[in-house]
């Protein structure tokens, strides 16, 4: 039996419409487990790349 759980998150609104845009997707939801499940499918975020990515990321939003 599968279980599920509600999860949230707090973005941006400029984030948020960024990634609607990137995933296509017009729902917040919708947008969001897109988003998980790229994650979880993508090859890469095994590799440093992912830890790369975020600590730019973290120093972007920092500034």
């Amino acid at each position: 039996m599968v279980k599920i759980i509600h999860a949230q998150t707090v973005l941006t609104e400029e984030v948020l419409a960024q990634l609607k845009e990137k995933s296509g997707e017009s729902a917040t939801k919708d947008a969001l487990a897109k988003a998980v499940e790229h994650y979880l499918q993508c090859p890469y975020t095994d590799s440093d790349m992912l830890e790369k990515r975020l600590e730019e990321y973290i120093r972007k939003r920092g500034k």
